[in-house]
């Protein structure tokens, strides 16, 4: 689970240099819109969490989620099939808020080093 803060919001425009107003005014709740591939990063804590290098990543924004919203999102490895010195990986995911509504699904696929790369 995670609840985007307008710190993580503003700090993502800055590096991102995606300023649309969406992000950098608050709405009359005083809530900023989340960027789209900042919300596309709460999957890769499992292919972080593997070393899993991309080699495609699709998303489907299915409705904004605002700072303040808790947003879960749910991981499968849909495939793991070892091929030489790499393991080539697929995965879906699904994002929803506390209230349980889809904000966003995705797939990837890649591959996991068998052997640690070389410095």
């Amino acid at each position: 689970m995670h609840t985007f803060t307008v710190d993580e919001v503003r700090t993502y425009a800055e590096i991102s240099g995606d300023r649309g107003v969406q992000h950098l005014v608050p709405d009359p709740e005083g809530r900023l819109m989340v960027h789209g591939l900042l919300l596309g990063t709460l999957p890769t804590v499992v292919g972080g969490s593997l070393n899993f290098l991309a080699r495609e990543m699709t998303f489907e924004f299915l409705r904004p989620v605002w700072t303040g919203e808790e947003v879960r999102c749910d991981v499968e490895l849909t495939r793991w099939e070892a091929s030489g010195d790499r393991v080539r990986v697929s995965a879906e995911w699904t994002c929803r808020t506390a209230g349980d509504v889809t904000v966003m699904r995705g797939r990837a696929s890649g591959i996991v080093r068998r052997e640690s790369p070389r410095s």
